[in-house]
């Protein structure tokens, strides 16, 4: 799936910009009508899986890294969409057009003072948003100015005219598009300024081919899928219990680093060293959500070897957690950690720590737990060698449509 433009004299983006922990911007198209759906209000409002469809898609990309978020809605629609994304932060809506194409336009435009380097955007009835699929578009802007996801086309195809088949078409060079759709902000928004004619493309990838922007190709997902019908709404998913999990990991203390816990930094002398910033309750954390949505540890999803999450904040490796399990049908319950050392005292910065969790869990401070103890100069930790962090999780299922 290699792009053109790899070969081409393209201005590269800074470093930093592509970055898997820097924040990209998002549009969410939500100006529809959705009347296929047959709901009784647009679909991207109505209820799946106990939460507002569009929410669905809003937190997805809040987990992966996205913000600001500007949601392009129908006229007349304010109250209803802010109520249906709130509490989520970084979020501002805009009034859609009369076409998809016009609604991503007006959305760009709000984003014009910012002026990210980079934006997806991504359609309010894709609930699910894996962040490996926007890990790989992130990536692939690298080389190239746009990246979309798709998947190979299994089925054969024919060409129809009056109700007959007329023809047949080579499946072997098609391709199931999905969204979100990424881009360099300064080019898509360029192509989208440049559009001659009436605003009736069926996606911002043709807006880009349009201005002779090559897009590449990475890897979709059969989670991108959109919900268009009733049925997609009717269908009841299969009942799910609550699930419990477990998370142990170590980190030894030393000089020159800094020392963070369960998402707050602590003064200390010396601070934890190794994996990412090495938050040794976080990541307790993390393999007590994966353990719980049976989605495997956290070397599987960030491995160490993997320069790339050198130095990188754990807590975005806490919203990955959330967000598989929230693919699975689960939200978070509750989450009990034990942070295990001699030094520095825990609980002059206990309520901060909860704090910290229970934002980026989602859930009421009263949902989470934090503890300290020692070894009695047992061991590791005993002799102050290094801390170690257990935890449990529980998922509860979210309730389904």
């Amino acid at each position: 799936m290699d792009c053109e433009c790899r070969r081409k004299a393209l201005a590269p983006l800074p470093a930093m910009a592509l970055s898997p922990q820097n924040r990209f911007a998002a549009v969410i198209v939500a100006a529809g009508k959705g009347l296929r759906a047959g709901q009784p209000l647009p679909k991207q409002f109505a209820c799946w899986r106990g939460k507002p469809l569009v929410r669905h898609a809003a937190e997805g990309l809040i987990a992966a890294g996205g913000g600001p978020i500007v949601v392009a809605i129908p006229e007349g629609a304010h109250d209803i969409a802010a109520g249906a994304l709130s509490g989520l932060s970084d979020i501002r809506f805009v009034t859609g057009g009369d076409t998809r194409q016009a609604s991503v336009r007006a959305a760009l435009e709000a984003l014009s003072e910012e002026g990210p380097s980079l934006v997806l955007v991504h359609d309010a009835a894709r609930p699910h948003c894996p962040v490996e699929v926007i890990d790989r578009l992130l990536l692939e802007l690298q080389h190239c100015p746009g990246a979309i996801p798709v998947l190979p086309v299994v089925d054969s195809l024919a060409v129809a005219e009056n109700g007959l088949m007329a023809g047949s078409a080579d499946r072997d060079v098609l391709r199931r598009v999905q969204t979100p759709q990424a881009f360099r902000y300064d080019a898509i928004l360029a192509a989208h300024r440049a559009w001659q004619g009436n605003p009736v493309a069926g996606d911002d990838a043709q807006v880009a081919r349009a201005a002779a922007l090559e897009v590449a190709l990475v890897d979709g997902d059969e989670r991108l899928r959109k919900l268009t019908f009733a049925e997609d709404f009717m269908n009841p998913a299969p009942a799910l219990a609550p699930r419990v999990g477990t998370g142990f990991d170590v980190h030894r203390l030393a000089d020159g680093e800094e020392l963070w816990l369960c998402g707050v930094r602590v003064e200390h002398h010396r601070g934890l060293s190794g994996h990412s910033d090495a938050d040794v309750g976080l990541h307790a954390v993390v393999d007590a959500i994966l353990g719980a949505a049976a989605a495997g540890d956290i070397g599987q999803h960030f491995p160490p070897s993997d320069p790339q999450w050198r130095g990188a904040p754990s807590g975005r490796f806490v919203a990955h957690a959330v967000a598989l399990a929230a693919e699975a049908g689960y939200s978070v319950g509750n989450v009990d950690v034990t942070l295990i050392c001699e030094a520095p005292r825990i609980g002059l910065h206990r309520d901060a720590m909860r704090a910290s969790l229970a934002d980026l869990l989602g859930v009421e401070t009263g949902a989470v737990s934090v503890k300290a103890t020692t070894t009695e100069r047992l061991g590791f930790t005993g002799r102050g060698e290094g801390i170690a962090a257990q935890a449990v999780a529980t998922l509860l299922p979210v309730e389904r449509t």
